[in-house]
This record gives C-alpha cells, sequence and structure tokens, in this order.
C-alpha cells in the first residue's frame, strides 16, 4: 500500500510540473525577398539658369523648378547594384528674367533685352510632362534601405503649356503657348547623393526657342540649367 501512494505522488509531482513548464515562443519566419527594386516616386526642387544667352541677359528674383514622378527600377546584375530606370513625370519651370516677350499693333511678337528699371515684372514658366531614362548604380542591399547612389540618364520632355508675363508698367503682355517655344525638349542628367537627399542637375541640349526666333537679327540659341536637389522616396 506504501509503495502505491508513493507513485500516486510522484504521479502527480511530476503531472503538475509539466503543466507549469513554459513552452518557448515560436517566432513567424521572415522571409526576406532577396529579389528587390529600387521602385521609387520622386521629387525634385531645383534653381532654374540659361546658358548661351544673349548679351545683356540678366535673371533676376529666384527661379524656381518642381518637378515629380515615378521611375521603374530593372536590375541588370546578381547584386542588384546596376540597374536601368524609366519612368514618367510632371514638370514645372519659372524663370525670372529680362528677355521681354510683347506684341506690336499687329499683334507680331517682339523680342527684347531691357533693363530692369523698364518693367515692373517679367517672368516666363511652363509646364512639362517628363520621360526620364537613366542608368544606375547604388551600393544598397536587400538588407537596408539606406545607401550611396549615383544615377545619370537622359530627360525628354513635352512642353503642354506656357505662358509669359511682361508688365512694363503701362500694359501688361500675357502670351500662352508661344508658337516660338520648343514642345520636345531633352537633356542629361545627374542625381547623386545618400539616403533621401540627393544633389541634382539637368542640361537641356535643346534650345527653349525654334530656329526661326531671333533677337535683334541673331538667332535666340538660350538652353535651360536646372540645379538643385531631388528625393526619392520608396
Amino acid at each position: 500500500m506504501r509503495i502505491i501512494f508513493t507513485c500516486l505522488f510522484l504521479l502527480t509531482f511530476f503531472s503538475s510540473f509539466a503543466q507549469e513548464e513554459v513552452k518557448p515562443e515560436v517566432k513567424p519566419v521572415v522571409k526576406i525577398d532577396s529579389l528587390y527594386r529600387e521602385d521609387q516616386f520622386y521629387f525634385s526642387v531645383t534653381y532654374n539658369m540659361f546658358t548661351d544667352i544673349p548679351i545683356k541677359f540678366k535673371q533676376n528674383k529666384f527661379s524656381l523648378g518642381l518637378s515629380g514622378g515615378f521611375l521603374r527600377d530593372m536590375p541588370v546584375n546578381k547584386s542588384r547594384t546596376i540597374a536601368i530606370a524609366a519612368g514618367l513625370g510632371l514638370s514645372y519651370q519659372n524663370y525670372y528674367q529680362n528677355l521681354t516677350i510683347s506684341q506690336d499693333g499687329a499683334g507680331n511678337i517682339i523680342y527684347g533685352v531691357n533693363d530692369s528699371g523698364q518693367f515692373v515684372s517679367n517672368r516666363y514658366r511652363q509646364y512639362s510632362v517628363d520621360l526620364p531614362i537613366e542608368f544606375r548604380w547604388r551600393n544598397s542591399t536587400y538588407e537596408s534601405t539606406k545607401f550611396w547612389r549615383i544615377y545619370g540618364g537622359v530627360k525628354l520632355s513635352y512642353v503642354f503649356s506656357d505662358s509669359s508675363i511682361l508688365d512694363d508698367g503701362e500694359k501688361t503682355y500675357r502670351i500662352n503657348n508661344n508658337a516660338s517655344i520648343n514642345k520636345f525638349q531633352y537633356g542629361p542628367y545627374l542625381a547623386a547623393g545618400y539616403n533621401t537627399w540627393n544633389v541634382y542637375l539637368y542640361y537641356g541640349l535643346s534650345p527653349l526657342f525654334d530656329s526661326a526666333t531671333t533677337l535683334s537679327g541673331e538667332k535666340i540659341n538660350m538652353k535651360t540649367l536646372n540645379a538643385g536637389l531631388i528625393f526619392y522616396i520608396l
């Protein structure tokens, strides 16, 4: 009988111990995607300038440029540090300068370069649809979204709206969708930096005005130059 009670006691003890035993927590297995892409939204802020300018041409105030869009990333090597990307975006470019655009009594457009004291305000602005195509290098990994990058490419743009506004103190000349503006514009650009912050530079290869546009008998060969910051957001 004593042996039976001893066995029952041991069974009760071990049963209680087994119930109180804490089972280890089973953590879910997180699968890391090694086939990542740097598909990104981008947004840029730039200071706008011109190159190949006419004599006595000057800019005044701050000429602001804004652009944004989406880029599709297509890696071309196994480590995915080299890629090609193409995308679609929109741009707004604003220029304050002393190249005036007005009209005579017959409605003909007249171009001039005037001192700032000869007018109250003068600016040109345009809106475009952009197609950026770029070659990408970065030292990113699938475990980190913070990395160094150098992206270079070509941007093709179609200007779907433009306007120049000149206030000479007596009359305001507003010319919308000037037929002399090159609607198709293009040029190379470069973006480089770390993580979200990157410097950006774009140089237009196509003149702003068509070949028939002249100033004092000389062709206006002005090209755009934009410098600023570009931000990439996954």
